[in-house]
């Protein structure tokens, strides 16, 4: 939790006292579905909710944005940044009902008003968002081509309307397609923890 506010020191009390809370909720939620690798849940701050809160460092979404998080596993990067962001919609979806239940219910606990969740693969979702993002489920051109027609061209942000995907090593040949459109933010330029020196944000705008 320290490590957040190193980070975000500008939290609100409400928003510290809902990240103090995910390391309980995951812990309990871990003992019946492994939701999280179990050797990795001692780093849930810095491996999953800081990592999802580089976004928040990317770009500072504007209320009433509308964003996607595509194979949200157990809530990363979504909920993270539904906390960080109270004024901004989020839907988080995933094939894996399992998954999704922990999800749901995690949302509930936090009292997020601003969060939804759905099983459902992310092709049969009929309506579009201001942004889609994820955390690596595929490679990046299978993901870009999955979900591109599921951002909308209706700009309300600084940053364009597009893809934005949190990735580790080496992006090159899967960006090879997409000439220099395709951003690459390296997360070292935010946070100076070991684990960030590979770690990158991919944007993708339309």
């Amino acid at each position: 939790m320290d490590l957040l506010l190193k980070y975000f020191p500008g939290l609100t009390k409400a928003q510290a006292e809902s990240y103090q809370s995910l390391m309980p909720l995951y812990q309990e939620w871990n003992e019946k579905v492994n939701v999280i690798s179990r050797k990795d849940i001692e780093n849930l701050y810095e491996r999953h909710v800081l990592h999802s809160l580089s976004i928040a460092k990317f770009i500072d979404f504007k209320a009433g944005t509308t964003i996607l998080d595509v194979g949200t596993g157990g809530g990363f990067p979504g909920i993270p940044l539904a906390i960080m962001f109270p004024d901004v919609k989020f839907h988080l979806v995933d094939s894996i009902g399992k998954k999704i239940s922990v999800v749901q219910d995690i949302i509930q606990r936090l009292g997020l008003k601003n969060a939804s969740c759905q099983q459902i693969r992310c092709e049969q979702l009929p309506y579009s968002f201001d942004f889609v993002i994820s955390r690596a489920v595929t490679s990046f051109p299978e993901f870009v081509s999955l979900t591109r027609t599921l951002v909308h061209k209706e700009q309300n942000n600084a940053k364009k309307n597009g893809i934005i995907y949190l990735k580790g090593g080496d992006v090159k040949d899967e960006l090879a397609d997409f000439k220099n459109k395709a951003k690459v933010k390296d997360l070292s330029d935010y946070f100076e923890e070991e684990f960030f020196e590979t770690k990158k944000i991919i944007y993708l705008p339309f």
